[in-house]
């Protein structure tokens, strides 16, 4: 079951209904009920997955909580009678034992993640050493819908326990409510236990204007969604159905379709998740900080999939940076090569795998992989540019002048959609290939013969998805220059917020795509 499904509607509409019907303290257990309800509609067997990752998640916690409030009493009870060397031997033990739990119940859940994913792709590559006789078979898996957001999001309150920057919950419901909160469980965003709990379990009294703006933002999502990502995404299918046909300029056309397309539904679907849990008083954390408006790869990361990218910052980056092992490489590494190259191992190591990581997360592809990768070549190219950069821009002056920061901002966008397009294409070498004709097939007369009105969109979709787009623009400039969006201007003004939501509705209506040879069957990042 999906945001665009009837389905759906029907359960959020019967939640919010029932949500402010029942007792506060009783509102939680019903999110829990309908997040269930949600999970068994798609596929029944999908709760063995994240029930498995519900139990052993809370046992590990509380196991450490167990082991924490014991030490906390022998500490105290022996306090006179136990040296320092004592009480930190101690501690180390203590320390080591949750490290223990924690590192099984990751061992499991990325195991589970793991072999649920990417088993196929390992026997599709081992298969290619292996003679057609010899070859393996395919396994048929499960794939629980959103089952990396999901294990991401539990793996990190698993983790903040073991660190001790993470209070354990003693109520298993409680902890099953956070890890299937079905709103997130389609695309994110991945929330923080220390962040989605404040909000999550209160029930908060039902709110006119919280409730109004949350409804505001769905709508927003789904104007983003239906009327330009599933109109557009009929001429991306065939631009990169028809490599052999559509070189040259049509693969610039399918990049920034596909950039368009992309940016509306993930950022669709996370409005969508948002709006409804603040119709429901919960605050979930942003995803999304208008990145199209990024000067360089690293704003740009910074600014799409916020939590994604902090996620492995955070438990794999940092991590790996301070680990021992990598102090220790790069102590050696300074002796041997000098302190530029020493400080540079740890940082560059990191990247690299956290990239790699990341490539692997999206998907189980060689084409994911190298996305990845490209991103961290160009991210690393960029920091190590950044003193010529810096000698550039102080000698003429041009980082201040808007014209250069509109430059610094289209190329952003032409890099990373360059970089994208392995995302479409999906044949490494293919993607390769087709985004070099953009740069010696000038076949820029296709453009004006027509061939545009060929890709399954007629001229009125063009019409259609040119002013969406410029209303999507106009209302990120505004958040840009204001440093607030439209909603929050909105507020109060109830007649003013009523017009644009019953406008907004009235285009879903009229202008959503809907029709034959459209999909809205699926948010790009259910893969995930």
């Amino acid at each position: 079951m999906l945001f665009t499904s009837y389905k759906f509607i029907e359960l959020v509409l019967c939640l919010f209904a029932a949500y402010y019907i029942v007792p506060r303290r009783v509102r939680w257990p019903l999110l829990l009920v309908f997040s269930y309800v949600f999970y068994w509609l798609c596929d029944p067997k999908y709760l063995i997955f994240i029930g498995t990752t519900t139990v052993t998640a809370w046992g590990a916690t509380v196991l450490m909580g167990r082991a924490d409030a014991k030490a906390e009493a022998y500490l105290k009870a022996n306090k006179e009678n136990m040296t320092k060397d004592e009480r930190k031997a101690y501690k180390k033990r203590l320390a080591s034992r949750k490290k223990l739990f924690m590192v099984l119940c990751l061992l499991l859940n990325l195991g589970i993640l793991a072999v649920t994913k990417y088993t196929n792709f390992v026997i599709a590559n081992i298969n290619t050493f292996l003679s057609k006789g010899n070859a393996i078979r395919a396994v048929d898996l499960i794939i629980p819908m959103g089952i990396s957001f999901y294990t991401f999001q539990t793996m990190s309150y698993v983790i903040d326990c073991a660190r001790g920057t993470c209070r354990p919950e003693k109520n298993p419901f409680k902890v099953a409510l956070f890890v299937s909160f079905f709103p997130q469980l389609v695309q994110g965003p991945i929330s923080r236990w220390n962040d989605l709990s404040k909000t999550l379990f209160e029930g908060k009294p039902f709110n006119a204007s919280d409730f109004g703006s949350g409804l505001m933002r769905i709508l927003w999502g789904y104007f983003k969604k239906v009327v330009i990502a599933d109109r557009i995404i009929t001429g991306v299918t065939m631009l990169i159905s028809y490599p052999q046909i559509y070189t040259g300029v049509f693969v610039f056309c399918a990049m920034m379709f596909y950039a368009f397309e992309l940016y509306c539904d993930f950022t669709g679907g996370i409005d969508i998740t948002i709006g409804i849990a603040e119709c429901l008083g919960i605050k979930v954390t942003e995803n999304f900080n208008l990145p199209y408006f990024s000067k360089n790869i690293k704003e740009y990361w910074n600014r799409w999939h916020i939590t994604m990218g902090t996620w492995f910052t955070d438990y794999i980056f940092y991590p790996l940076s301070v680990s021992p092992k990598m102090l220790d490489l790069s102590k050696r590494s300074r002796q041997k090569f000098g302190n530029g190259v020493g400080k540079r191992i740890p940082v560059y190591t990191s990247c690299f795998l956290v990239w790699l990581t990341t490539g692997i997360w999206h998907g189980a592809a060689w084409n994911f992989i190298v996305w990845g990768l490209m991103n961290f070549v160009v991210i690393m190219a960029s920091q190590e540019l950044e003193p010529l950069y810096a000698k550039f821009h102080g000698r003429f002056g041009l980082k201040e002048k808007s014209g250069y920061k509109v430059f610094e901002i289209i190329r952003t966008i032409l890099l990373m959609s360059m970089i994208r397009m392995f995302d479409c294409y999906r044949d490494v070498p293919l993607t390769f290939k087709m985004v070099g004709t953009m740069f010696y097939k000038f076949n820029f007369n296709r453009l004006t013969d027509g061939s545009l009105l060929k890709l399954g969109l007629s001229a009125s979709d063009y019409y259609v998805l040119l002013a969406g787009l410029v209303i999507v623009f106009s209302v990120s400039l505004y958040k840009a220059r204001k440093g607030t969006d439209i909603r929050s201007a909105l507020r109060g003004k109830t007649a003013l917020a009523g017009f644009v939501m019953a406008v907004l509705f009235a285009v879903i209506i009229v202008f959503g795509a809907y029709g034959d040879g459209y999909d809205s069957s699926q948010f790009i990042y259910n893969q995930f």
